[in-house]
Parts: C-alpha cells; sequence; structure tokens
C-alpha cells in the first residue's frame, strides 16, 4: 500500500525537475529566446517589442557584444547601437546582463556620431568612444543592480537630444576568466519610453584634478565648489570614489551661508549609488562643494591624481532630475575650493569613516556565484521582482516569545557577544511621583534593592531564558549595554551610578562610577543618569547624564574622567540644550556618539574623540519626543533604529523608525499588530535583522524582523509564494507545534501584592494586562490533516500524467543548477561603478588620448578580495518631498 505514494511522491520530484525547464509552451519558448541570447552567433544588439497594448510607447532595446573575446587583460571594447527610433525617447531604466568574473566593467554613453558603426573596436586607445564628446548615462561593476530612476523620470535620447546613437563600453579586467575559451554576449537591456516624461535625468560630477597627497600626511583635504547658474535641480542619489588613500567623501549644498549634506560616504566601502538626502534641491545662486579626505600615512613618495591604481582620484557624483523644459543632462565641476568657503564644512566631513576588513569581506561574499550557467539567467531579469533593503518593512513576530517572561519595567536592552538578547527590568519596584524628592533623591530606599533577576539573556529565536543575574543589586535599573568582553555597563537612577558587572552570574561589580544614593554635577557624581555606550575600540564609556544634568561624560574603560559635553548645533547660536538625554549608542564605523534627546525630539551625534558636534536628525514623525537608538552598520551609511513616545502636544503616533544615517530620510516605521506601544523604553537590533523593543508600561519585549513570510511577489500575473510561507502553513496546519520544554532554571513569583500604578514623571504606568487562553484542539489537525492529503494525491497523479506527456513532447536537455528557477533570477545585493572614460576629453589641461586613459575608477590592478564588495541596490524616490524639520 505504500509503494504507490512513494512512487508518486519520487515521479513528482523527477518532473519538477524538469518542468523548471519545460513548464509550457510558453515557458519553454523564453527559455529558447535566452539560450540564443547566448549563442556568440546570434547575441547582437537587436530592439525587441514586449507583449504589450496596441496604444504603449513602451519597448526594449538589447545591446550586447556579438560573442568576443578580449585581446588580453585590460582590454575595452565598444560597440555602437542607433537610438531605435526617429524621434525622441527616454530611458527609464537599465538593466545589465554581465557577471564580474568576466566584465571589469561597463559604461553607456551617448554620442553624435560614433568612432564606428562597424561591429564592435578596441577604445581603449586614441580612438576613443565617440567623435564628439560623450555623454554619460549608465555604468555598471562588481555584480551590481541597476540604479532604479524615480517614476516620470527619464534620460532623453534620440535626434532632438543630439544623442541618435549609444556606445557601449565593456572593460575585461582580467583575461583568465577566459580560459574556457568561452565568447563573451554581456552588455544591456534599456526598458525605453517615447512618450515625454516630465523630468529628465542627468548627472553632476564634482572632481578634483590637482590634489597632492603628501607622504606620511594624516590628513590631505581635496576641496571642490562651485556656483550654480541654472534651473532648479532635484538630487535623488549620490556616488563616491576614490582609490586606496580615500577616507571619507562628501558632498553639500550651500544656500545663505548653511551647509546642506547630500550625501556622505566612505569610498572603500561599495561604490554604489546611494539615496541623496531629499530634503535638499539646487537652485541658482546655490554653491556645489564637496570635500575628499585621504591619508599619505604608509606612503613614501607624493600621490597625485592619475589613473593607476599607486594614483588617486577624488569624484563626487550627483544623480539628479530636472524640469525637461530646461533640461542640461550632465554637468561638471573641478574649481578648487577657498579655504575660506571650507572653513565652515560641516566637521563630518573630516571624519574618517572606518570600514573594518571584516565587513568588507562580508559584503564581497553577498550574492556572488561563480558559476556561469546560472548567472545566465540574469538575461530576464527585468521579468523578476527585485526586492530592495531599504523597501523591507519591519514586522512584529507575534509568536515570540514562546513562554511569556515574568517582567516588569523594561528599562534597557542590550545584545551580548553572541547575540543574544539582555533585558534589563525593574522587578517589583515602579518608578512614581513619589520615588525621589525635589533634590532627585531616592525616597524608597526602605523597600531595600529588587530581589529578582534584573538582568535576563534570552534566546532570541524563541524568547527561553539562558541565564540571569542581577539579584539585590539594583533600585531603578535604567541603561544597559555590553562592553568587547561581555560585561554589563549598567546606570541606576535611584543610586545615581554607573556600574560594570560581570556576566558570569557571580553579580561582581568591576567598577562603580558615582557615589551611591547621592545626586550631582560634578565629575564625581552623576543626577539619574540614563544611559552607557562603549567604543569597541578604545574601550573608553559614555554617560548620558540625563534627566538633571544635560550633559554626556566620558570616561576610560577603568573608570577615569576624561571631558565632557552638552548639546551640539550646527549653528552656536541656536545652540539648544539638552532636555533628557535618554539614550546613547556608539557608531564603531564613524568613531562617533549618538545620543536620544528625548524631550527635545532629536538625535545628535559627536564625534567620539572630542565630543565635536557632527549632525542632527529631527522629523516632525518623531512627534517631539525621541526616547531611545540602537545602530546598525549597513553598506548603505548605516541604519539608526529608534522608537518615540507619546507627546502631550503632537499626534504623532507611538511608533519605531528606520533612517539612513547618511540621508537622514526615515525608510520605514513600525508598530505592533497585537497590541500597541506604550512607552518604548529601548531598542536593540541583534545582527541578523531582527529589531527588539522593550517597553516600560506594558512590561513587554517585542520582536520585529523583515522577514516577510507571509507575502508573495506578484509579476506579469503570477504569484511566487516563497517556500518559508508554504512550509509554515504546513507545519501550522498539518503538524502542530507544542511546547513540550520548560524553562526550570528561572522561575520567580512576586511576592509584592500588585497595587495601582502612581504616575511617573518619566513613566505613566499602564495597568491593562490582557492574556489568551490557549485552546488546542485535537479533533482539528487531523480534520485538516486529512483535507490536505485527498487533493495532494490528486495533484500528484496530476502532475506525474502531465510530466510524462511533456517528457514525450519536448526533448529538453536538463541544465546545471536549474532548480533555482525564477529564485535564480534574483541577483543579491551587488556594488556599482563608474568610469568616466573621455566624458571630460575637451576639457583644459587634459588632452583627448589622455582621459580616454584616465579611469575615475583606477586601474583593474588595485581591485583586490576586498575591495571587491557588493551592496544594495536601492529605489528612489520621484518628487522632492515637503521639506522637513531636520
Amino acid at each position: 500500500m505504500m509503494r504507490a505514494p512513494v512512487f508518486c511522491v519520487v515521479l513528482a520530484f523527477i518532473c519538477h525537475s524538469h518542468g523548471l525547464q519545460i513548464q509550457n509552451p510558453l515557458h519553454w519558448s523564453k527559455r529558447f529566446q535566452e539560450n540564443v541570447l547566448l549563442d556568440p552567433s546570434t547575441c547582437m544588439s537587436r530592439t525587441e517589442q514586449p507583449q504589450v497594448s496596441a496604444n504603449s510607447h513602451n519597448f526594449s532595446v538589447h545591446i550586447r557584444m556579438p560573442g568576443v573575446v578580449p585581446a588580453g587583460s585590460d582590454t575595452y571594447l565598444c560597440i555602437a547601437f542607433p537610438v531605435p527610433t526617429s524621434r525622441d525617447a527616454y530611458i527609464v531604466d537599465f538593466i545589465p546582463h554581465a557577471t564580474m568574473d568576466t566584465v571589469h566593467h561597463m559604461l553607456l554613453f551617448g554620442c553624435q556620431t560614433p568612432i564606428s558603426t562597424n561591429s564592435y573596436w578596441d577604445c581603449g586607445g586614441a580612438q576613443g568612444t565617440c567623435e564628439d564628446e560623450p555623454s554619460i548615462m549608465y555604468a555598471w561593476a562588481r555584480n551590481a543592480q541597476p540604479t532604479k530612476l524615480p517614476k516620470d523620470v527619464g534620460f532623453k535620447v534620440g535626434k532632438n537630444s543630439e544623442m541618435p546613437y549609444f556606445v557601449l563600453q565593456i572593460h575585461y579586467g582580467d583575461f583568465s576568466a577566459f580560459r574556457d575559451h568561452h565568447r563573451d554576449c554581456s552588455g544591456l537591456t534599456l526598458t525605453m519610453t517615447s512618450k515625454p516624461q516630465p523630468f529628465t535625468a542627468g548627472i553632476y560630477l564634482l572632481m578634483s584634478v590637482g590634489t597632492v597627497i603628501l607622504p606620511g600626511k594624516r590628513v590631505t583635504n581635496a576641496d571642490i565648489a562651485c556656483d550654480y547658474r541654472s534651473y532648479p535641480i532635484h538630487p535623488f542619489a549620490f556616488r563616491t570614489h576614490t582609490h586606496q588613500l580615500g577616507k571619507v567623501v562628501s558632498g553639500y549644498r550651500i544656500r545663505d551661508g548653511k551647509w546642506s549634506l547630500i550625501g556622505r560616504q566612505s569610498p572603500q566601502l561599495p561604490q554604489a549609488f546611494y539615496p541623496a538626502n531629499k530634503d535638499v534641491d539646487m537652485k541658482y545662486g546655490d554653491t556645489i562643494a564637496a570635500r575628499c579626505m585621504f591619508t599619505g600615512e604608509g606612503r613614501t613618495t607624493k600621490t597625485r591624481i592619475g589613473a593607476t591604481s599607486a594614483d588617486e582620484m577624488c569624484n563626487f557624483y550627483i544623480m539628479y532630475y530636472m524640469d525637461s523644459k530646461h533640461a542640461i543632462p550632465y554637468m561638471n565641476c573641478m574649481e578648487t575650493g577657498s579655504k575660506e568657503l571650507f572653513q565652515h564644512i560641516p566637521a563630518e566631513a573630516s571624519v574618517p569613516i572606518i570600514v573594518s576588513p571584516e565587513h568588507l569581506n562580508s559584503l564581497m561574499h553577498m550574492g556572488h556565484s561563480t558559476d556561469r550557467q546560472d548567472k545566465s539567467l540574469l538575461l530576464d531579469t527585468n521579468k523578476a521582482e527585485l526586492v530592495l533593503d531599504q523597501d523591507l518593512h519591519l514586522e512584529q513576530v507575534s509568536a515570540w516569545p514562546q513562554s511569556p517572561l515574568q517582567l516588569g519595567q523594561v528599562s534597557g536592552l542590550a545584545r551580548d557577544s553572541d547575540s543574544n538578547l539582555v533585558i534589563f527590568h525593574r522587578g517589583d519596584h515602579y518608578w512614581g511621583d513619589d520615588s525621589f524628592n525635589s533634590q532627585a533623591r531616592y525616597q524608597q530606599r526602605s523597600l531595600g534593592p529588587i530581589q529578582q533577576s534584573t538582568i535576563l539573556v534570552v534566546d532570541p529565536s524563541k524568547g527561553n531564558i539562558l541565564k540571569a543575574s542581577g539579584r539585590n543589586m539594583f533600585y531603578m535599573p535604567h541603561g544597559i549595554t555590553t562592553d568587547e568582553e561581555n560585561n554589563y555597563w549598567v546606570t541606576d537612577v535611584a543610586l545615581h551610578q554607573v556600574l560594570k558587572v560581570s556576566s558570569d552570574g557571580r553579580d561582581r561589580t568591576l567598577v562603580a562610577l558615582g557615589e551611591a544614593f547621592t545626586p550631582g554635577s560634578d565629575n564625581n557624581h552623576f543626577c539619574k543618569p540614563t544611559d552607557v555606550a562603549v567604543d569597541t575600540k578604545t574601550g573608553n564609556i559614555f554617560v548620558s547624564d540625563g534627566y538633571c544634568n544635560a550633559r554626556i561624560l566620558k570616561f576610560s574603560a577603568e573608570g577615569r574622567y576624561l571631558s565632557e559635553w552638552g548639546a551640539g548645533s550646527s549653528d552656536r547660536r541656536r545652540r539648544i540644550p539638552f532636555r533628557i538625554p535618554h539614550s546613547l549608542v556608539f557608531l564603531p564605523d564613524r568613531q562617533e556618539v549618538c545620543v536620544a534627546d528625548r524631550e527635545n525630539g532629536r538625535i545628535q551625534c559627536f564625534i567620539a574623540e572630542t565630543g565635536e558636534f557632527v549632525k542632527e536628525i529631527k522629523k516632525e514623525e518623531f512627534g517631539g519626543k525621541v526616547f531611545a537608538i540602537t545602530y546598525k552598520l549597513a553598506g548603505d551609511g548605516g541604519l539608526i533604529f529608534a522608537v518615540n513616545g507619546e507627546s502631550p502636544y503632537r499626534s504623532a503616533p507611538v511608533s519605531g523608525f528606520v533612517i539612513n544615517y547618511s540621508t537622514k530620510n526615515v525608510l520605514d516605521t513600525f508598530s505592533p499588530t497585537t497590541k500597541e506601544f506604550k512607552m518604548p523604553h529601548d531598542i536593540v537590533e541583534t545582527g541578523d535583522g531582527s529589531v527588539f523593543v522593550g517597553d516600560a508600561v506594558s512590561k513587554s519585549v517585542f520582536k520585529f524582523t523583515t522577514e516577510k513570510l507571509h507575502r508573495s511577489v506578484k509579476k506579469a500575473g503570477i504569484e511566487v509564494q516563497e517556500l518559508q510561507e508554504v512550509e509554515t502553513f504546513v507545519q501550522t496546519k498539518v503538524r502542530p507545534e507544542h511546547n513540550t520544554s520548560k524553562t526550570t532554571t528561572i522561575q520567580q513569583k512576586h511576592t509584592v501584592e500588585q497595587q495601582p500604578q502612581p504616575q511617573e514623571e518619566e513613566e505613566k504606568e499602564n495597568k491593562k494586562n490582557a492574556s489568551k487562553p490557549n485552546r488546542e484542539g485535537g479533533v482539528l489537525p487531523v480534520v485538516i490533516t486529512t483535507l490536505l492529503l485527498i487533493p495532494l494525491l490528486v495533484i500528484i497523479s496530476i502532475g506525474a500524467l502531465v510530466c510524462w506527456r511533456r517528457n514525450k513532447r519536448f526533448e529538453v536537455k536538463t541544465e546545471p543548477n536549474s532548480v533555482g528557477g525564477i529564485l535564480g533570477k534574483i541577483r543579491g545585493k551587488a556594488v556599482g561603478s563608474l568610469n568616466l572614460g573621455n566624458f571630460f576629453a575637451s576639457h583644459k589641461g587634459y588632452s583627448r588620448q589622455g582621459f580616454d586613459q584616465l579611469n575615475t575608477e583606477g586601474s583593474d590592478q588595485e581591485r583586490n578580495d576586498e575591495d571587491s564588495s557588493d551592496s544594495e541596490n536601492e529605489e528612489y524616490s520621484a518628487l522632492p518631498p515637503p521639506q522637513s524639520s531636520s
């Protein structure tokens, strides 16, 4: 009786494997077209009209190398292709068909007269790309995803634009990629429309041409600035580039003496286009400026701007759009900025962004595959839905924790070195109106310390308690963080102390700062300190001395006082003091400390070494309060996670926020689905994409994740459910999970009877504590299992029959690694790259031949494993939003 079902399952699996190749005649036809494109004899450039309605203006252009083999390493080959319409047309999307194993980078130019219109030619020497000055439109490198243009924006080509030809330039870096004697058909697909676009895209390049970096000199700045003398433009993406000596590149708009950041990034990170600050546009009379910060340490001779890896470059690209009636598609600035102007540049432009080799290596391996046949699936990535990191929405994991956590007011969260969640809570103690007198002295010492374990280490995946400590140590816990040795740095607002506590379960106090129960404002006293941040490099600690003293103090790892500072402002005359600096986070890649200035509703960041003000993030969405922040290193400049709180003066909802550090844009907001936030008091990210929020009033910890287990991707009428969703559904319906394990190590009972919770000056208690009984049905799983198995057997039988008939009709060989299906078409995060070629061939001081040889990305010789990193593809908003309060 068991043989038939087993046979059906095996047969269905075999059919599925073949079915990935011959699912239906239409699918087979598409696969046939892909294989044709891979044939060197048929992968010439061509125009393809997609299956759309008769009145559609859209079409696609495929520009491909005709099965070429480069003569050697560092070969540049070009091919020209006419714009396939006598009218003007607009490029609205670029889709690359290449792999970094073969192609170092690709550039697409527009020009009036290409060097040749016959086949391909070597364009790495004196010939170049175009007879006239070429205009760069697109660049690709290192498996980069395309830069997504906003809606209603396009690059204009055609007769009236004076760009009737495309020229595709491909740099083949390493000839060893052709050891297998294959012929290359790399290229681009351009999604185009003949429908006029309201906005025209363009590129503005700021480039230093005369910088000299002295050997051994720690800091050399290359400054570029030009007055803007044209119609308004709206930046939507930026990109930085230097070679190995560059530490940070920043671009700004200067208006009425105020510097506004367009974008800032380490050029050692993936050099892709990243979202620009949406709040910054440019108009006539503005100044556009950029700074590249270099170091000459390790060099024994002068380093100049040049083409080789031993030389340097300083480029800041702005991708923008402007009204089509006044469109200027390409602009540049190569003027050296005056020293007087750059005396006022924000301090962040001179703060290097630290990039660890481990981070580069982790990025390098993301989405990278060496299988050539699997990469061929990139030919139709325009038919796949690419999910962007900044589009991922944090959603609550309602089933976490699996077992209830017995918590008091949750005041602090942290992550230990094993990426476990650390919870700091107040047990049976509450902060009420009578907890402190007018001199900030704690009035409930007679209650004694909290008897429960106030520090819980919790498994972030299931919520099980792994270990507990902190009994009989604290009176009113507040903030917690961990250091490199996994010790806890905590604050207690009742003790007015900062304590370093061992995490070995022995509850040892290793360092004590401040005098117990004694508030003060000198170097040896605190007054209700709120949080601690630890410098992961030096071990120094930073304390937000929050409720009484509006300051941040810096101490050595041993507890020696070093310095302190208050609030900062880009305009010193409008400097606003802190109003409860409530939460701190250290940014290891930037060597900065950021603070959640709670009652001012803002986030401020400072240079950790000096305390100098760097930037402020203040948004209307915060509603006037920011309770807590944390930070995650990311390829796009880092992410700040924040939570706000209720404000009596504003109507903004209590939510969590994901903020791009560089652009200050809010990428996402999130909140619980099971019950609302009451007072989210702290937030932490555990490294795997999970974000936890501790709520003081509801005495809960919420877990959020970006895993879209219940979502599907719909494209061209086909719905592709994620495998994890299906697996979760089957496990839930067919085999319900019963939690048979019990955590018996830590079982605490509150011996103090629950009383009506008093109103606090900091936190208003919420009395609601609703619980829903869990009902387990014994009959329901059996019924569901039966209902699922019957149609399953029918489907398997039908599938076996269809498989047999298709195998008879189509004799198609299975390709290796074909099991990737549509998922194989979705590439991981990758890095962009850009090469000017002869973009500035006609500018003074540079010969035509010289600029053909001068790559803005440097030579192929500088590429190494650490530099071959990947990045994120970004999608940008179309029109400029209203000015925010930042």
